[in-house]
């Protein structure tokens, strides 16, 4: 069919296929418009009963002309090529809607309830426009309810429109329509009026909040004694006018459930003009909050060698300020971004979406320190404090703490007790303790697995000369997470260090949000501990609420149990946080792909690689986005220059193995596979990198030898394998299942 023309629509794609018909993507090469063409399947065009229905859609949608219906532009009928008995196939031509199904926005995850609510409303008005004219759709269900890509709802299908009487249970216990979104009256066959559909649109509401069914079974008539006998189970977390929306409209009796469709979209709405009301109070009381980035000082000292020293201030600072809760502290990755660069300050604050920089200079000579610190208001450039600290070494803990309480009370930030506690706070008095945890937080944050173990060397000096020194604790665990998650060490070897560290920490002192956030990313990667995992990440923010570290474990532990929409958000907050960082931005692009939000993740990349654009990571996930999408050339060349820029990477040429094997290039894959092994001969390689690999080939047995490897290895990717898109094609296999049971995800497999 693609590529055929019928009547004068040319075939492009298809979009989709039902019972009741096959759709088309077509141009219409009179008009030049995109449409969407609907056949009758050709077994049922010999159905009298079946092409009326099909005639019955056409007349029912056409004699509405309504935003939210789909629009019916003609029915026609193809004419059978000469000497071919029989009729031809008939077709719908409609309007083309780019966008997706609310069935397939529903499968990713519950949905937000404003959003939902919109959506109900949208719906609610189409069917008002369809009841006016004295039709009943009769067959309202997420397939049938097409999201554009500007959020406006399209209810399509009426094929089962007018139809009344005809919606019995079959021999066969099937009906026609959806037996999960029939009314008590329509599963008993009766006749049925508009309020059906209010109905049917409480079930959809029900499943858009919840992404759920209210009634449930295993077949269809254990869902129709569910739906006559009774009630749903109640929804969590929501408020109470939504549920008593819900509860009318999902009334068994008829008398009590909402008589037209008007009332329910009346109700909706005055819920959507309260939220919004509150949505915009908080908006509003959110742009008040003050926010501030912590630029890395100068070094301004004769022999230009205190780096780390002016580095590690800096970040002290940010570290003392990130506990308040009511100030925006962007994190040390994105602050530092600009170091050394010739740049207005406003500027840089704009780039940050910050209202106030801190800025600085440090100038050591002995035992001498020299400190200056100004802090400007983004708006106007205005200084609004500034001071010239002239002391001892020994005094810097001090100044620290006389700036971060200078920016506070030029900030109008009133601090009582607990929190001027927290922000003077001194974790030692030892300069030597603390010049060396300074050069290991220095080192570990250069990158390379050589720095990061020169930083592991100066922790260790530092807790040798202080064993009571709870910092060098946490610095020491994070950096042995750190060797875990960038594949320099086997996650089993490294990640029990890392946890007795980070509990060693916080023996200590229990208020290192750091230390908590450490041990959560431990339970995702090492101990698949999804409930610890979820209250350390908790308990960290608590701490400390400009934690970008916290929040992109907590975005990565969503995505990893499924619960894309809470990833996306709390991805989000990291990226606010922290824009300028690699792992935020890595964070969003990955939880983009997973939630199949392909546009939005590529126009994310896209605006990274403008950024960085020797980022090897956007590179290898805009390639599996275009993968994703059958763009195999484009997806293989994304990945190839993600390669070309960190050739020695095991994870970046494992995904370009698992292209090559998607795009058909077995011979390619199998080299990436033995350049793979050949490196594992000299350093840790992951199974799961080997089985992605083969799962890409097709070979599946292959593949799960290698999990099983993986599982053995305690691999980090293990973690997210349940929504990795890499093995998509192992999830039917029931080893995937067993897999699953191992790591602890079986329980969150219907999320």
């Amino acid at each position: 069919m693609i590529g055929k023309t019928i009547s004068h629509y040319k075939i492009l794609e298809k979009l989709g296929e039902g019972g009741m018909g096959v759709v088309y993507k077509a141009e219409d090469t009179k008009l030049k418009r995109t449409v969407a063409l609907k056949f009758l399947p050709p077994d049922l065009t010999r159905d009298s009963e079946a092409k009326q229905r099909f005639i019955h859609e056409a007349q029912a949608a056409s004699a509405l002309d309504h935003n939210n219906i789909c629009t019916v532009y003609e029915i026609d009928e193809t004419k059978p090529a000469p000497g071919e008995p029989g009729d031809g196939q008939m077709f719908l031509t409609m309007a083309h809607y780019e966008g997706e199904t609310l069935r397939d926005k529903i499968h990713r995850g519950p949905l937000k309830l404003e959003k939902a609510i919109d959506n109900a409303i949208q719906i609610a008005h189409g069917l008002a426009r369809a009841h006016e004219e004295s039709i009943v759709h009769r067959d309202i269900k997420p397939a049938n309810i097409i999201v554009t890509k500007r959020g406006v709802v399209k209810i399509v299908d009426f094929g089962l429109a007018k139809l009344a009487g005809r919606m019995k249970l079959t021999k066969t216990g099937t009906t026609i329509g959806t037996v999960a979104y029939m009314s008590p009256e329509q599963s008993r066959g009766q006749e049925v009026d508009h309020r059906t559909d209010i109905w049917s649109l409480g079930v959809v509401l029900y499943e858009m909040v919840t992404g759920q069914l209210p009634f449930r079974g295993e077949y269809e008539q254990a869902v129709v004694y569910s739906i006559m006998n009774e009630e749903p189970e109640p929804i969590a977390g929501v408020r109470t006018e939504l549920k008593k929306i819900v509860s009318k409209a999902l009334a068994k009796s008829l008398e009590e459930r909402y008589q037209n469709v008007e009332e329910i979209m009346e109700d909706l709405k005055s819920l959507k003009k309260e939220i919004q009301s509150e949505l915009s109070q908080k908006e509003s009381k959110k742009k008040s909050v003050p926010s501030i980035a912590v630029l890395p000082f100068v070094d301004m000292s004769p022999q230009r060698d205190q780096e780390y020293f002016c580095d590690g201030i800096a970040e002290e600072i940010i570290t003392s300020l990130s506990h308040l809760e009511k100030l925006k502290v962007v994190a040390r990755t994105s602050a530092f971004a600009f170091k050394g660069k010739q740049m207005d300050v406003r500027e840089i604050g704009q780039k940050l979406n910050v209202n106030h920089i801190l800025e600085g200079s440090i100038r050591k000579a002995g035992n001498r320190l020299r400190i200056t610190a100004q802090l400007i208001q983004v708006s106007d450039g205005f200084h609004l404090w500034s001071d010239r600290f002239d002391r001892d070494l020994e005094d810097v803990f001090a100044i620290q703490d006389e700036i971060s309480l200078a920016i506070a009370d030029n900030l109008k930030l009133k601090l009582f007790g607990a929190d001027r506690a927290i922000v003077t706070k001194c974790y030692t008095e030892d300069m030597d303790v603390y010049n060396n945890y300074l050069m290991g937080r220095y080192f570990i944050d250069k990158g390379p697995k050589s720095d990061i173990l020169k930083g592991l060397q100066y922790f260790t000096k530092a807790i040798e000369a202080d064993p009571n020194y709870a910092q060098g604790y946490s610095g020491m665990a994070f950096t042995y997470y750190l060797l875990g998650i960038l594949g320099c060490e086997m996650p089993s070897k490294v990640f029990p260090q890392a946890k007795e560290y980070a509990e060693k920490a916080l023996q200590i002192d229990d208020t290192l949000s750091e230390a908590h956030t450490t041990l959560g990313l431990g339970k995702i990667f090492h101990d698949w501990d999804w409930e610890g995992a979820e209250k350390k990440f908790q308990l960290a923010l608590s701490i400390n609420p400009n934690s970008s570290l916290t929040y992109s474990g907590f975005a990565i532990y969503y995505a990893a149990i499924g619960k894309i929409g809470d990833a996306i958000n709390t991805a989000k907050k990291c990226l606010e946080l922290d824009p300028r960082s690699i792992r935020a931005n890595d964070a969003m692009g990955m939880v983009l792909l997973r939630a199949g939000h392909y546009k939005e993740a590529k126009k994310h990349l896209q605006k990274v690689t403008e950024m960085e654009p020797n980022l090897s990571l956007a590179y290898f996930l805009s390639g599996q986005v275009d993968m994703k999408e059958s763009h195999h050339d484009q997806g293989v060349a994304q990945i190839e220059k993600a390669v070309a820029l960190e050739n020695d990477n095991p994870m970046i040429l494992s995904a370009l193995g698992w292209a090559y094997g998607i795009a058909g290039r077995k011979k390619e894959a199998q080299q990436i596979l033995i350049r793979l092994k050949e490196m594992s001969r000299d350093r840790y390689i992951s199974g799961f990198l080997f089985a992605k690999i083969y799962a890409g080939l097709g070979d599946k047995n292959r593949a799960f030898e290698y999990l099983e490897k993986a599982y053995q290895q305690r691999a980090m990717s293990l973690a997210v394998i349940m929504t990795d898109e890499t093995v998509e094609n192992l999830r039917s296999d029931p080893r995937f299942l067993q897999l699953l049971k191992k790591i602890n995800l079986d329980k969150y497999v219907s999320l």
